[in-house]
């Protein structure tokens, strides 16, 4: 498994999972799987000894969204 950069994930790309905006790719010998960074995290050990490639960009989260803060319930 190699975990080389190709071409960036878009908006498009959507998770197999559940359909939020994937960050990660999972190449496999029969083809791709795109998870977000939830479903990548749960899965990440059933993948990774079968994948040819893992493109995995989820530290754009914390740039694209930062340090997100629950509101306080009062």
């Amino acid at each position: 498994m190699t975990t080389l950069t190709r071409e960036p994930l878009t908006a498009t790309d959507r998770c197999d999972r559940c359909g939020s905006q994937a960050y990660v790719r999972v190449e496999l010998n029969t083809g791709e799987l795109f998870f977000c960074g939830h479903h990548a995290r749960a899965l990440h050990d059933a993948y990774t000894h079968v994948a040819v490639h893992v493109q995995d960009e989820t530290d754009r989260l914390m740039r694209e969204h930062g340090n997100i803060k629950q509101p306080v319930a009062a």
